[in-house]
């Protein structure tokens, strides 16, 4: 599909932190934006105050529609942008499936895996209709990206000329979008690399340094590309923007809410403890579980995404799990 120009018709299908970057970009960029979101107390603050509590010093311009009204929101839609946590997605993304037409484009820029197939975001997506889906991913921290400070992203689909045609939507001065046609690869760095950002986040709050971090990123990006691999990606996409890009920017920034939440757990905290500190979604602790089970099923090997799993949902210390990880069979790196 071909989009041209400006003025085009977007909708955002949820409107947390990192919908309302994307809305405002989009918005910079020409194009008319209308943000969706199923919480109507939510919508109504929003539309009085044009504030988001969790990014309170950004004021949304007026011409952004917020509504939570499902038909005003995508009657008039070129393109649908899916921010929507991996967990509301089945509960939220079916209400839209009669707009998903061919002649539409989704975008997700969501990132996780749905709970209950375990497919990709955009695979569950795909399946809602007949658009063609356009994963959007990498090293792009919400709060950066509404400050203007210079990004770098990747637009992966299967059909290269949508993919463009999403270049073109989202680039502009400090956004620079690159694409792809691996969507597997892409779209599996993007979720995992939240399950290995609460590892990193373990390891600052237990007081590790430097070299336990650069284990845990260039061991996670290993577990990483074998699952990815083994589901049909290509292993050079790991290397990239979806991969070690999002990987050491999740791991090494206090603005993730990944390494917040690993840093809380190393503190005693528990899983619901933690979750509430945070005060929004950690995608990690959802797909850790999903992830793992994926991983289960197809043969791979991923000891530090057990590990983190043991952590969140089996009460087992960071320290202890650490430890276990140092005391495995030793092996050759390859």
């Amino acid at each position: 599909m071909s989009l041209l120009g400006v003025d085009l018709n977007i909708t955002m299908l949820g409107f947390g932190s990192w919908g309302l970057p994307l809305a405002i970009l989009l918005q910079k960029n020409g194009h008319n934006v209308t943000a969706w979101d199923a919480n109507a107390d939510y919508v109504d603050e929003i539309a009085k105050t044009r504030k988001n509590s969790s990014l309170p010093d950004i004021i949304i311009p007026d011409s952004i529609k917020i509504t939570s009204d499902v038909h005003i929101a995508a009657k008039d839609a070129d393109v649908f942008v899916c921010t929507l946590v991996s967990k509301s997605l089945s509960r939220y993304a079916p209400l839209f499936s009669e707009y998903f037409t061919s002649e539409k484009i989704i975008v997700s820029g969501s990132k996780g895996l749905e709970e209950s197939s375990q497919k990709r975001i955009s695979e569950y997506l795909h399946s809602l209709g007949k658009s063609d889906v356009v994963v959007l991913t990498g090293p792009t921290h919400a709060e950066e990206v509404l400050l203007g400070i210079p990004t770098t992203i990747l637009a992966a689909c299967k059909n290269k000329n949508t993919a463009q045609a999403v270049q073109g939507l989202f680039s502009s001065d400090t956004f620079r979008v690159y694409t792809s046609t691996d969507v597997i690869g892409a779209e599996i760095g993007g979720a995992l690399k939240n399950v290995i950002a609460i590892a990193a986040g373990s390891s600052d709050g237990l007081g590790f340094g430097d070299n336990t971090k650069a284990a845990l990123i260039t061991r996670g990006i290993a577990e990483i590309t074998r699952l990815g691999v083994a589901l049909g990606a290509d292993a050079a996409t790991f290397s990239g923007l979806s991969g070690i890009g999002d990987l050491i920017v999740t791991c090494t920034s206090r603005h993730s809410r990944n390494w917040q939440a690993g840093n809380a757990l190393a503190q005693g905290l528990s899983l619901q403890d933690t979750l509430t500190k945070v005060g929004r979604v950690a995608e990690g602790v959802d797909t850790a579980a999903t992830a793992l089970r994926l991983a289960k099923s197809v043969g791979v090997e991923m000891p530090i995404v057990e590990e983190i799993n043991r952590v969140l949902f089996e009460g087992k210390s960071p320290k202890a799990a650490v430890s276990d990880l140092m005391m495995r069979e030793l092996k050759s790196e390859s």
